[in-house]
Formats: structure tokens, C-alpha cells, sequence
């Protein structure tokens, strides 16, 4: 289905590029003069909320991405992941004509702002990969200038920034470079991004500015940094979150082994005593974010980063600890284990690094029969209704606390439950 050439009831008609089909690919239309950013890897979980919001606030947007089945979704006005008020606020651009899509790196020639968001990962060796994020550069170097500006918005090794500014300089390019992480809680990340401060720096003041001018448009406050300063500052946020996980659970593990309320022990200690207000309670701590950014200042520190690598081994070892207990309670290889929850956090549908299927894993090797189910998740064809799993479970196991499971009736069965979300917790 190509794009309408008058505005008629066709989701793709605007008067810029969007994906409708694989045939739009070559269409060799030049509109990329119409857009005043495009957003690289835009069609995931942190670049199309960046998008959506940029274009409801009057900036024409290029949402730029190798995923056509995303993009195509985009179009049709819907998101391919939850977040909070997205697919109001896409369909709300759409409707405005600010919003575009392109899978071709030459659409972004020409447009005077380039925001990478693409994931950056770690490596089997736990140490981050620096190509995935070069490889992406490259891709646009052919058709970038020296007036475009390019502003890193993925979470990146301490030093990338500059190494990158170096990098397009010795291809003769003399782009624009500034980095300005993404500070917000997937999922709400549209919200988040209009309430909470963003922090800009640029390799020269000229990138430093024009990353200020746009976050200004949407962000309560813009603080400056110089780059370094700004890569360790997102990782030292998410780095000291995963280590206050890390310090709940092994507290959880040393009550529990002692055969104590841990959660009446937590209450205990916080109640009117606001020292003890930031201790989290127990639980999985994972997601794409926080595991693999503790791990680049373990990799960056060359493994002396003594509290990033005890946080790992106490987080990523709560699903053993859990199939543990269970076994000392159980005979598990004649129980069939129902897992409620597989998404990485409460009212998510992202199951990226969920400890969930860690546990999964586990089970399968000690129980019978290991069933799954989660709400919101739709891309995993092994779940099975809620009612399915609490009628065939002999053991139910809390992963994910969602609002459902807090009036869930389980038929009297009790529930291993780190969070003590339930009320039919043991």
C-alpha cells in the first residue's frame, strides 16, 4: 500500500516518508529537508518514546530503524511495546504531520539533528561491544556533513563520546558529537522525560548547544557536563540502583536461611526511621539496563569494581536461592511449579534479561513441569492462562509482582513470594 498523494483515510498519508510496505523502501522521494531531527533506532523501546514526544512538541521527526515490522506498526499508529500514553500521543503526530518513518541510513542526510538510541550490550565475556555502536556510525557516515549534529542518547562506556569524535575525524567528518543519556523508567519514559533533569554535554560547545536547545523544549532543566563526566554519571545512577537491589536480597537470603519474616524484619526497621527509607524490599533485579551498565564499570575499573561484582553474584544468584528453598520444602521432581510472571518488571510486556526465565531454566532441570504465565507478555507462545497454571501447579512462584497477582484467589494454594505482594504469601 503506497502513500496516499492526498490526505484521505490511508494511515500513511502525510506529507512525509512513512513505511507502509517493503516496496516504500525504494521510493527515492527526497523529503528529509522536512525533518529537523531523525531518530536512529527509533522504533525501540527508548527511541520511539523519544520520537513521539519530540514531534507533539512541534519538532518535525524522522523515526529511523532497520526493524520494518516495527516501523510499519509506528505508522498504523500503534506501538509495538507498552508505554504510558504513547499510542495517544503517536496517533496525536500522525494526525499533525510531524511524525515520519524510513528504514534507508541515507534519509538521515540532510537533517540537522541525528540521535542514536541503539542498544549497546555486553559480550559473552561480559565486557561491552564497542562495534555494535561504530558499526552504526559507519552505516551514516556517507551522508553526514559537518553542519548535522549527532547526540548519543545510548548508555555508553566511559570515553566512547570522544572516541567516537575521533573516529569521524579520521573519515574525514567533522559532525557535531554530544552525549545526553536517557534518565527514565521504560515504560513511562514519556512522562519521566518532561518531569526529570537531563543531562547534556557535547564534545565541543557548539554540540553542547544545540543538545541544551533541544532538550529545553520538553525537559524541566538541562544540566551541563563535559562528556566523561556525563557517561559515568548514568552509569554511577544505575550502577548504585542495582547495588541497593543487591543489598535487599542478600538481607532476604540471610533472613530467610534463618528461618525469619523477612518482610515483618524490613517493615521493623524502616517504620518512622527515615535513615532506612531508601532500603528496597527484595526481589529480581534485571532488565536490559541495570546488569549490563554495572558490568561496563566492572569492565571499566578492569574488574576492581568489588561492589558491582558482588551485586551481580547476589542478584543473579536469587533464582538458585529460590529453586533451593523450594527444594528443601518440596520433592520437586514430583511437582509441577507454576512461574507467575515473566516480564522483567510489573506492568511490563519487555521480558529483555528477565531472572524469570533464569529460574525457568532452573525448574525445568528439578520439577516435574515448569508452567509460565504474565499478562502482558505476547511474544513468548509457551505461556498459559492464569487459570490453567493455578489449577495445574503444585508450587506457585511469585517472579513478577503485577497489580493482578495482589487479588489473584489461588484456590488456597500458597505462594512463594519474594515481594510478599500476595496475600496468599509464604
Amino acid at each position: 500500500m503506497r502513500r496516499s498523494e492526498k490526505g484521505d483515510a490511508n494511515p500513511c498519508s502525510s506529507p512525509f516518508r512513512f513505511l507502509c510496505s517493503a516496496n516504500s523502501i525504494d521510493r527515492k522521494t527526497k523529503v528529509t529537508k522536512q525533518f529537523e531531527v531523525v531518530v536512529v533506532g527509533g522504533a525501540g523501546h527508548v527511541g520511539a518514546p523519544l520520537a513521539i514526544l519530540l514531534a507533539n512538541r512541534g519538532v518535525r521527526t524522522l523515526v529511523h530503524d532497520i526493524n520494518q515490522a516495527s516501523l510499519a506498526t509506528l505508522a498504523g499508529g500503534r506501538l509495538p511495546f507498552f508505554e504510558e500514553d504513547g499510542e495517544a500521543l503517536l496517533q496525536k503526530a500522525l494526525a499533525a504531520g510531524t511524525i515520519g518513518f524510513s528504514p534507508r541510513p541515507a534519509d538521515v542526510e540532510g537533517v540537522p539533528i541525528i540521535i542514536v538510541t541503539i542498544g549497546t550490550p555486553v559480550d559473552e565475556f561480559h565486557n561491552p561491544v564497542l562495534r555494535v555502536i561504530t558499526d552504526c556510525i559507519d552505516s551514516l557516515v556517507p551522508y553526514l556533513s559537518d553542519q548535522q549534529t549527532i547526540i548519543l542518547r545510548s548508555t555508553v562506556f566511559p570515553g566512547v563520546t570522544e572516541f567516537l569524535q575521533q573516529h569521524l575525524l579520521h573519515q574525514g567528518k567533522r559532525t557535531r558529537l554530544a552525549f545526553c543519556p536517557e534518565r527514565v523508567v521504560q515504560g513511562r519514559a514519556i512522562h519521566e522525560s518532561v518531569s526529570l533533569p537531563q543531562i547534556v554535554s557535547g564534545t565541543t560547545p557548539e554540540a553542547e548547544k544545540v543538545a541544551v536547545d533541544l532538550f529545553s523544549r520538553f525537559a524541566p532543566k538541562v544540566i551541563t557536563l563535559p562528556p566523561k563526566e556525563a557517561e559515568f554519571a548514568k552509569l554511577f545512577c544505575n550502577a548504585y540502583r542495582y547495588i541497593q537491589f543487591a543489598a535487599a536480597n542478600q538481607f532476604y537470603m540471610m533472613a530467610e536461611s534463618s528461618g525469619l519474616d523477612f518482610d515483618r524484619l524490613l517493615g521493623a526497621i524502616k517504620l518512622d526511621y527515615p535513615r532506612m527509607r531508601d532500603l528496597p524490599g527484595p526481589g529480581f533485579a534485571a532488565g536490559p539496563c541495570l546488569f549490563k551498565d554495572t558490568l561496563q564499570l566492572v569492565a571499566f575499573a578492569d574488574q576492581q569494581f568489588a561492589l558491582g561484582t558482588e551485586a551481580i553474584n547476589i542478584n543473579e544468584g536469587l533464582p538458585a536461592f529460590i529453586v533451593a528453598q523450594l527444594r528443601g520444602k518440596y520433592a520437586l521432581g514430583e511437582k509441577t511449579v507454576g512461574l507467575l510472571g515473566m516480564s522483567f518488571k510489573p506492568e511490563s510486556d519487555d521480558t529483555r534479561a528477565s531472572l524469570s526465565y533464569k529460574l525457568k531454566k532452573l525448574l525445568r532441570f528439578h520439577a516435574r513441569e515448569v508452567l509460565t504465565t504474565d499478562p502482558f507478555v505476547k511474544d513468548d507462545p509457551a505461556l498459559v492462562p492464569l487459570s490453567t497454571v493455578i489449577e495445574r501447579s503444585d508450587v506457585l512462584i511469585l517472579c513478577v509482582p503485577h497489580n493482578i497477582y495482589r487479588s489473584t484467589d489461588f484456590r488456597g494454594k500458597h505462594v512463594f513470594d519474594v515481594w510478599n505482594a500476595t496475600k496468599d504469601a509464604r
